[in-house]
């Protein structure tokens, strides 16, 4: 289960298609500090969000998921004065993420602004004040990626590019492009989203402490094991605090193009506070892996 706090740091939404990034062929269990971290394209980049016609911004986040670090996706409601791609990157930026098991390294920019040229790449210009954050080279290269796949999301989604093929994406600071980010990651050149930095296992929908109507609650989420069996437990909270067992089960990733990853449940549940714990299937004697887990509330 991913920890509230992480000590090492100093200091779902509308249902999208085709939102999770290819798994890596050999997932590591520590932080790396290759290519895919430090965000040059790899040979096969993330698929982007599709078009939708909500106004909620996407954001990525950092979490934590055994003892790897991803990237997780919330929709968040954001003032409509700039464009689709400044406003979700200055709330990835400025505000707290929803779920309290996710964090952003990056600081509120005294400036920022972003444009799209051609048809696949943005560039975002934003000052230094952005990366007041004291990081080790691995989260900084992941921070990197948060910029990258919030930016690229938040244009696909927004129809403002062709989700249908490569976005890159150069950052710029104070207009130039020679600057380190955190100190480790130098920016300046072409970046694509890097495959394997989202989360293996991801619950879209319901966002964390949403509330639903009682009766028939549709949660939706996505794996990168497309065809993999994943297990799913509800615990509801008792007056006292305490949560105990609700509803437990099984289900299967889908497999259709498109579809890929995507699972589905729909439970009937009575008013009350719940969480949702989901994982991928583990196998033999191997625990289950990579658990995501949501509370939300039905009313």
């Amino acid at each position: 289960m991913r920890p509230g706090v992480l000590a090492v740091i100093l200091m779902a939404a509308p249902l999208l298609t085709g939102c999770l990034a290819e798994p890596d062929p050999s997932p590591t269990t520590a932080l790396g500090s290759g290519p895919a971290a430090a965000g040059s394209a790899p040979s096969t980049s993330a698929p982007l969000e599709t078009t939708q016609s909500s106004n909620k911004a996407p954001v990525y986040w950092i979490g934590r998921s055994n003892s790897s670090i991803f990237l997780y996706r919330e929709f968040r409601d954001v003032p409509e004065q700039e464009n689709p791609v400044t406003r979700a990157l200055r709330a990835m930026m400025s505000d707290k993420p929803l779920d309290p098991d996710f964090f952003t390294p990056w600081q509120n920019p005294g400036k920022l602004a972003t444009s799209i040229s051609g048809k696949d790449v943005i560039t975002v210009d934003v000052s230094e004040d952005a990366f007041n954050s004291n990081l080790d080279a691995d989260m900084a290269g992941r921070a990197v990626q948060q910029l990258v796949y919030t930016a690229t999301a938040a244009a696909a989604s927004s129809g403002l590019i062709d989700s249908g093929q490569q976005i890159r994406v150069r950052i710029l600071v104070d207009g130039h492009t020679d600057y380190v980010a955190f100190g480790h990651i130098q920016l300046g050149d072409l970046m694509t989203r890097a495959a394997g930095m989202v989360a293996p296992v991801w619950i879209i929908d319901p966002q964390e402490n949403t509330e639903v109507a009682a009766g028939s609650v549709k949660i939706t989420g996505r794996s990168t094991l497309s065809g993999g069996k994943l297990r799913w437990q509800i615990l509801r909270a008792e007056e006292d605090g305490t949560k105990v067992p609700f509803l437990t089960g099984e289900t299967t990733a889908a497999v259709e193009p498109g579809q890929a990853g995507l699972f589905t449940l729909a439970l009937t549940l009575p008013a009350g506070d719940y969480e949702l714990k989901v994982a991928q299937a583990g196998t033999g004697d191997q625990p289950d892996q990579n658990e995501d887990s949501r509370a939300f509330n039905v009313r």
